[in-house]
């Protein structure tokens, strides 16, 4: 038999992976002169080596043209965000106009619901998954609140029905339909955060529609990470960000995806002069007139150095493709899942569902024993001693590691060090 814990077994696979030189357009993090097994891509991507000359770019036009850089050149600022409109149409699965990269997450997620969510006294309610992340949580509430509802009835906040904290198909279908009448918005994520969980985003938004309720995706830990087809699943909106396994760097800007039976939508909405009609943008008009599509609901001129390094990370995706870095995602994915099971089955649980269209590369892990610590002791002196070791992945309370091996840089041999370090930390 294949013996999977050999580093002859790890090297083939890594010799013989088809996206192995992509590996090197990256800038790998070093521990004790050697480079990191980072597993944080789902937090804070790596940055391409190619970023810099984009960054670089801008900065010389500026100091160069000054003002003038924005009308000349290829990479002119006027238009700047339309050099990663057409790359990121093709990661979600969207028309070009449906997409647009701007603002932050959270700042678009308000956007979004000033003009997707419109509560009226019969039909006031949001529903989300309970454990949502924290800015989710936060903007949802203060829009119920501001609306003149009260969260503790409007805010439905659906429970795991499942024993390691995840939620099924059936649970969010018996919810979506329970409180149809009552919902005007379901706004659920592509990704789990804490537990990995993926989900049949095409189902939630016909389910949603089919009682009347606008859908929404938070898509921070969905992008790059799965195959998307948001023009196909009707969702109404998404909202997502790029400095996860986009790579785009700290605080990146953000994207936004608005249906196409949207583009001519008089739908309220908070207006900013970017936003406005390109055609007549400059005549200074009193009256905002919205470009059609996702491009209509951006407020200010895009922060172009911001914007610099995504130009270099989807350039990456755009060579690599999605379908051949999903097939990897999941072949790494499931040699971590096949080796914690092989190796440290009475160490670590893992959380994050065994079916791959369930998940992305992300596993959540409980550490359930280990040096005779148990729960979050045990959780946090092992997330602790791996850092040691140059071996990152990220916490996440209340006790869960998250492990992503991130396809564009990670590897088998990556993967198997992480069960090495495990193993000497638990068996220290």
């Amino acid at each position: 038999m294949t013996d999977l814990y050999s580093d002859s077994y790890a090297q083939t696979q890594d010799a013989a992976d088809p996206l192995r030189a992509y590996r090197d357009e990256f800038l790998i993090p070093r521990h004790d002169g050697v480079e990191q097994a980072y597993f944080v891509g789902n937090s804070l991507g790596l940055q391409p080596r190619g970023a810099r000359a984009h960054v670089e770019e801008v900065l010389s036009k500026w100091a160069a043209e000054a003002v003038e850089g924005h009308f000349t050149g290829q990479a002119q600022w006027l238009d700047y965000h339309d050099l990663v409109r057409d790359s990121l149409a093709r990661l979600v699965g969207a028309k070009p106009l449906e997409v647009v990269a701007m603002n932050t997450l959270t700042v678009n997620l308000h956007l979004m619901m000033v003009s997707f969510y419109r509560p009226t006294r019969e039909r006031p309610a949001i529903l989300i998954e309970a454990g949502a992340f924290p800015s989710d949580r936060y903007a949802v509430e203060s829009q119920v609140s501001f609306h003149g509802f009260d969260p503790d009835v409007d805010l439905i906040e659906l429970q795991p029905d499942q024993a390691d904290g995840t939620t099924s198909m059936e649970a969010i279908a018996r919810a979506i339909a329970e409180h149809g009448p009552r919902l005007a918005l379901v706004l659920w994520p592509g990704v789990q955060y804490r537990t990995g969980q993926a989900f049949d985003l095409p189902r939630i938004a016909s389910l949603a529609h089919a009682q009347g309720a606008v859908c929404g995706f938070d898509l921070a830990h969905g992008v790059g990470n799965l195959d998307l087809a948001l023009h196909d699943s009707g969702v109404d909106f998404a909202v997502w960000c790029h400095y996860k396994y986009l790579n785009s760097g700290p605080g990146a800007v953000a994207g936004c995806f608005v249906h196409e039976r949207h583009a001519h939508s008089d739908r309220p909405r908070f207006a900013g002069w970017w936003g406005h009609d390109q055609s007549t943008r400059f005549r200074m008009g009193p009256h905002f007139v919205p470009t059609p599509g996702a491009d209509g609901w951006q407020l200010s001129n895009p922060p172009i150095l911001g914007m610099a390094p995504l130009r270099a990370s989807l350039e990456l995706f755009d060579r690599a493709g999605m379908p051949a870095l999903r097939e990897k995602s999941r072949k790494l994915t499931g040699y971590l899942e096949t080796l914690i099971q092989q190796r440290l089955a009475g160490t670590l649980q893992i959380v994050t569902p065994a079916d791959p269209n369930q998940r992305g590369c992300q596993l959540s892990l409980r550490v359930i024993g280990g040096r005779g610590l148990t729960g979050r002791d045990a959780g946090r002196a092992l997330f602790d001693y791996l850092a040691t070791q140059g071996v990152l992945g990220d916490w996440r309370e209340p006790d869960v590691i998250r492990i992503s091996p991130a396809p564009l840089y990670n590897t088998h041999a990556d993967v198997l060090r992480f069960v090495r370090a495990v193993e000497a930390w638990r068996d220290a």
